[in-house]
């Protein structure tokens, strides 16, 4: 039998092509998106709604004060002679027991512990106290969902802690208890937008977060309307209170179990597997293909060509905080100026709420009309943030605000010009309602993932702070209230020129992927 000869039976042509795997591309998490899953498709989608919910959770407990707290009409007792005007100067001139609150004493705090003449300043002070506790929730909850909670961590937590303190809160058998309570509710609240807002938009596509980012807001606008209608069913303080905490148990045992946590906050916390997981996951629910060699890598990683050390470096564990944003000389400056933007948009938009003339309606009108009026304003800039950049809609939106309550200030309250000064508010609205909707996605987008939450918490620290200040610029009445709104407009959008563009730039992970990102800029 003859023995074959080895190198005729061998193939003349060899395709290793065929069986050599093709070279790892790593690839940063917006590139993913934008190249193999989608930058907005059904996932983010069902991601992005479902997180912006708890947007309206804290409309319901930021809001609630204001039927809470409310001062409700009364009505003379038969036999004393008084007349009815429902304004609490005329009750404090009367004798005890000479009139009653319509509705009984339950119907709000005011009516059941007498917070009215002497007392009134303390109605103001729990509101005032209230965002004091959003301030230091906000720095606090923003930390964590940077280091140890996460995203979605620190939203669970916030939501508990909200129902919480929000059914105690109608339990509270003094003033005091209800001060103490509405601090920790509060601090919880300060939390929920802040996290919830990074939570959905950090897995959208670098053009289509900005549009994502700004569409937020009409869940809160949306919360406030859904509130006025709850408010009309439970007409007493204590069953409004438990309503508008009931929806933060449900979105914590409905809705949290549907939401992902962010694949950025994964990455740079060296849960690279995790990460991929999620971006797979977002590849096929949208229909996408994620080829089986393409890994996605922190921003530095990307620029290396050493694949081994890469592999070492993706299971580092990246953290920061607010200390690292002041350390480093790019988001120092950028942190400065975006906690004094937000500071002065602020007091604008809080103290225009607060200072603007009435509806001639029923409180619940009211607050209705007053959140459907600011949606126009959040579909203009969502409309127009893509195609005139971040940085001069927020100038310009800041600068038209500012502009009309400087106008509203020189103006008379008498007569016609009562309507004259009013519709200068209502412009003034407009247009913080559509700075305060931007600066949220332009905040986000100036800071790498591993401080964006540390330095979005100090943002709304300083909005907390303002808010807490506004109150105190209204009752200077007159004019001056006006004045005061308008150059805090002006000199917020003077602090804007100082800002770099984000239109279309990457989400950064880290310090050193921003530096360097900008370096080639």
């Amino acid at each position: 039998m003859t023995t074959p000869n080895p190198s005729l039976s061998s193939p003349l042509l060899t395709h290793k092509s065929h069986h050599d795997p093709p070279p790892t591309t790593r690839l940063c998490i917006d590139d993913m998106l934008r190249h193999h899953c989608g930058e907005f498709g059904y996932w983010q989608f069902k991601h992005f709604v479902l997180t912006c919910m708890a947007w309206a959770l804290e409309a319901f407990h930021t809001m609630v004060m204001i039927f809470a707290d409310r001062e409700p009409d009364w009505t003379c007792q038969s036999g004393f002679g008084c007349v009815s005007a429902g304004s609490s100067a005329d009750v404090c001139e009367l004798p005890a027991g000479a009139w009653r609150w319509e509705g009984g004493s339950g119907v709000s705090t005011v009516a059941e512990w007498g917070l009215i003449c002497g007392q009134k300043y303390k109605v103001g002070l729990v509101q005032a106290l209230f965002f004091g506790g959003c301030m230091i929730g906000a720095g606090l909850f923003g930390h964590l969902s940077d280091s140890k909670l996460g995203r979605k961590g620190s939203l669970s937590v916030v939501c508990i802690l909200n129902a919480v303190f929000g059914l105690l809160t109608s339990l509270s058998p003094n003033y005091l208890t209800y001060v103490l309570l509405r601090v920790l509710t509060g601090f919880s609240t300060g939390g929920v937008g802040l996290c919830a807002f990074v939570l959905a938009t950090e897995p959208v596509g670098p053009s289509k977060r900005g549009i994502a980012g700004m569409s937020t807001f009409y869940f809160f606008s949306g919360g406030i309307a859904l509130l006025s209608g709850i408010a009309y069913v439970f007409q007493t303080w204590r069953s409004l209170y438990i309503a508008s905490s009931v929806p933060s148990i449900l979105f914590v045992f409905l809705i949290l179990p549907f939401i992902s946590e962010s694949p950025r906050w994964y990455l740079i916390r060296g849960q690279t597997d995790k990460a991929m997981n999620i971006m797979r996951t977002i590849a096929t629910t949208n229909g996408k293909s994620l080829p089986g060699n393409v890994y996605v890598a922190r921003d530095e990683e990307v620029k290396e060509n050493d694949e081994k050390s890469n592999e070492i470096r993706s299971k580092e564990v990246i953290t920061g905080s607010v200390v690292d944003a002041l350390k480093c000389r790019l988001t120092r400056v950028r942190l400065i100026l975006v906690v004094g933007i937000n500071f002065t948009c602020s007091i604008v938009y809080y103290g225009l709420s607060l200072n603007v003339v009435n509806l001639e309606t029923n409180l619940y009108i009211s607050v209705l009309v007053n959140a459907v009026a600011e949606m126009p304003a959040f579909f203009l800039t969502a409309l127009l943030i893509d195609q005139f950049g971040r940085k001069p809609l927020a100038i310009w939106t800041q600068w038209f605000s500012g502009i009309f309550c400087i106008a509203g200030s020189f103006i008379g309250n008498e007569g016609a010009w009562k309507v004259v000064r009013m519709v200068c508010g209502v412009w003034g609205i407009f247009g913080m309602a559509g700075t305060y909707n931007l600066l949220f996605i332009y905040a986000m987008e100036l800071f790498p993932t591993v401080v964006r939450n540390a330095a979005l918490g100090c943002a709304t620290q300083a909005a907390q702070l303002g808010a807490i200040l506004a109150p105190f610029v209204v009752v200077l009445g007159g004019g001056v209230p006006f004045f005061v709104f308008g150059v805090c407009g002006i000199v917020g959008g003077i602090l804007t020129f100082y800002l770099p563009e984000t239109l279309s730039k990457p989400l950064y992970d880290t310090m050193d992927g921003m530096a360097d990102g900008e370096n080639e800029v």
